[in-house]
């Protein structure tokens, strides 16, 4: 698939989540569907993303950060558009669970979310400040990093790369 293919799916994805995020209106996230964001260790990230036999985006993420909010839309769409293609991941960093779980709800992040209370799997992976998204080849390799929030282009490139690269 072309890096234009990937970001015009992007958009048509992103254009179908923003007008039913608007239709929903402003009422506070329901949590009650949403399970407790389990705990992730550097350790425990490396064996999910060692099983996987399809390229992995992993998300760095906190509901108190602003850019985090601004991209959540954008994840949702790259998720529904290439879920199976690509594995999406959700790393929530110094959080609370009340919090982590109304993020989730609001944007309806519907790919696995973790605990990463310490940021040790930022860290380990040198990435800078929160937003950050890393793209891990098949079998865990790290691809590329994009710290900051990151936009239909670099998610495009991104995925367009890991594509290109795990077949």
């Amino acid at each position: 698939m072309t890096q234009s293919a990937v970001m015009l799916k992007l958009v048509a994805s992103g254009l179908a989540l923003a007008l039913t995020l608007a239709a929903c209106g402003g009422a506070s996230a329901d949590t009650r569907g949403v399970p407790d964001i389990p705990d992730i260790t550097v350790e425990g990230l490396e064996q999910i993303l060692a099983g996987l036999d399809r390229p992995a985006v992993v998300n760095v993420w906190a509901s108190w950060c602003i850019p985090c909010r601004s991209e959540a839309p954008l994840l949702v769409s790259a998720h529904q558009a290439f879920g199976a293609q690509v594995e999406f991941i959700g790393i929530d960093v110094q959080d609370n669970q009340a919090d982590a779980k109304a993020f989730i709800a609001e944007f309806g992040l519907e790919y696995d979310n973790y605990f990463d209370r310490n940021r040790a799997i930022p860290i380990n992976y040198g990435g800078i400040g929160t937003p950050i998204t890393f793209f891990f080849l098949p079998g865990g390799r790290l691809d590329s990093t994009h710290n900051g929030v990151i936009d239909e282009r670099a998610l495009a490139l991104g995925i367009d790369e890991l594509l290109r690269s795990g077949s």
